[in-house]
């Protein structure tokens, strides 16, 4: 297999959306999805808020209504604001264990109670939701990121990310956007 089709195997997601409120609660059945591991920043609100769009809420609402669960896996330095935001939304979350590392992964399906087979991962970042969620033998799914205002080193790893995404694109190994 060429080093381009490996690089894609770790790195290309699933599936890629325009805002993780496109994960409907049917969709994830479709899957045999019953959990989901979600990014925080620039995923469910812009880089370091608090403030969660009333779509989002709405969004989670649905998923907690469809007895989907929910568990956020951020690498916020910001333990305290992590806490509140989970709380707010009444969702579990995984701290202390920096993603891409399966170790978060593996904590996430502990609390959501679930094996990996029935959970899935949404975020907005192709080195680490979805290379975790890949290392972990997860469905993946890559949101566009909800603002352009994040983390300098985010930024730094974006550029290589667009290449990537090129790259792969160029080659047929980039998933088709859900519809």
């Amino acid at each position: 297999m060429s080093l381009l089709k490996r690089l894609a195997r770790s790195l290309a997601p699933d599936v890629w959306i325009e805002s993780v409120c496109e994960l409907t609660p049917q969709y994830l059945g479709s899957l045999g999805i019953k959990g989901l591991i979600v990014d925080l920043d620039n995923t469910l609100c812009e880089w370091q808020s608090e403030d969660i769009p009333q779509e989002v809420r709405l969004w989670l609402k649905q998923l907690q209504e469809a007895r989907v669960g929910v568990c956020i896996a951020s690498n916020t330095h910001n333990r305290r604001r992590l806490d509140r935001v989970a709380k707010d939304l009444g969702v579990a979350y995984v701290q202390g264990v920096p993603k891409p590392r399966r170790l978060c992964f593996s904590r996430a399906f502990e609390l959501l109670d679930l094996p990996p087979e029935s959970v899935a991962v949404a975020g907005d970042q192709m080195f680490t939701d979805v290379l975790g969620g890949k290392r972990s033998g997860i469905h993946t799914v890559m949101v566009k990121p909800i603002h352009r205002r994040e983390f300098i080193g985010t930024r730094i790893s974006r550029m290589v990310e667009r290449y990537l995404i090129s790259l792969f694109e160029k080659h047929g190994l980039w998933p088709r956007k859900m519809s």
